[in-house]
């Protein structure tokens, strides 16, 4: 019984370890915030009568977690640990790269900056984090929309409009191609943004902001990426809504209705949308279809093929193996035919 005692401890004691930390923090509040989303889209959608099990069917909805999709999502979820390493490794060096091309432009046009040595204060650290954010955004935005224009790319990105259901994870159904690609993008506008700061303001070891990376930071704030890849329809509501993307918005991005195409590019804001003439406002509780159109995500179901597929289509598309295919087919999102 003693022995049984410890081992019930220290494996409490382990738990607790692995949820105090701030990657376990992270976990909790991405959980409460997948809770809070499901709490509000289930009064909002059955205002008179509510009901633990009926809760249970909302938040789980029968057949989401069986479905093909789901189930090559959690794969692709876990064998995306593997190249998890690999993917820091561009964002920092691009950023670093970018950061620094920044810095030694302004100070070849300027000359060596001359904000002093000591610490910058917490309003000047919150306006760099907030323009980081903004510049993280935006670069976002810009690759999306690439991603969706150029062909090779697009059919790289096929992999994630290839999800039939959406089940939090789908947020990481992305090729390793294009998330190695997509990492080294985002490090370009954000470096360029840093380098600036740095030259002006910030002494080079401040990336916080009140104790907090500012790379944490973003993932706070980015919490709603989980839950716009889930099938929660939440709307911010109407004023918040003109700043922030809500997880509604983006699910109307990966629906196969022809009237929403190509909208609702944005990460965590809807400003670029509404600047640049790519929002589309669903309907409250609108419903959507998410695939690809004429049935094509079905070539992309299991591991293998949402690995594969896309390099067999790029190949295609690059003409390297075989006689030039005579069938032509439109593909909406990428403006080309093959």
């Amino acid at each position: 019984m003693i022995a049984v005692e410890s081992d019930i401890h220290r494996f409490a004691h382990l738990a607790w370890q692995h949820v105090s930390g701030q990657n376990g923090m992270l976990l909790l509040l991405l959980w409460g915030t997948v809770l809070f989303a499901a709490l509000v889209t289930y009064v909002r959608a059955t205002p008179e009568r509510w009901s633990v099990r009926d809760f249970i069917r909302h938040f789980v909805p029968p057949g989401t977690f069986r479905h093909p999709s789901a189930r090559a999502d959690l794969l692709f979820w876990l064998s995306r640990r593997i190249f998890m390493p690999l993917l820091v490794v561009p964002l920092v060096i691009s950023t670093v790269v970018a950061g620094h091309f920044a810095y030694w432009v302004l100070s070849s046009i300027i000359g060596a900056p001359s904000h002093p040595a000591t610490p910058a204060g917490p309003l000047t650290l919150l306006g760099f984090t907030i323009s980081m954010l903004l510049a993280y955004d935006l670069s976002y935005y810009l690759y999306h929309r690439m991603q969706h224009k150029i062909p090779i790319l697009w059919e790289l990105h096929k992999v994630h409009h290839s999800a039939q259901v959406m089940v939090g994870v789908t947020k990481d159904r992305v090729h390793p191609i294009d998330e190695i690609m997509n990492r080294w993008w985002d490090g370009l506008i954000p470096g360029l943004c840093y380098g600036a700061w740095l030259f002006f303001a910030l002494d080079p070891v401040e990336l916080t902001v009140f104790g907090i990376n500012v790379y944490a930071l973003r993932n706070i704030i980015l919490m709603m990426d989980f839950v716009r890849h889930t099938h929660l329809k939440l709307s911010y509501g109407r004023y918040l809504s003109v700043v922030l993307l809500s997880p509604h918005y983006h699910q109307l991005h990966h629906s196969i209705a022809e009237k929403h195409w190509d909208r609702n590019f944005g990460l965590g804001l809807s400003i670029w949308d509404r600047l640049f003439g790519t929002l589309v406002v669903p309907e409250p509780d609108e419903d959507f279809v998410f695939g690809l159109t004429e049935n094509e995500h079905d070539e992309y179901q299991s591991l293998y093929k949402l690995h594969v597929v896309p390099l067999k289509k790029i190949a295609g598309r690059l003409r390297l193996f075989g006689p030039r295919r005579e069938t032509v087919r439109a593909d909406h999102r990428a403006g080309e035919t093959v």
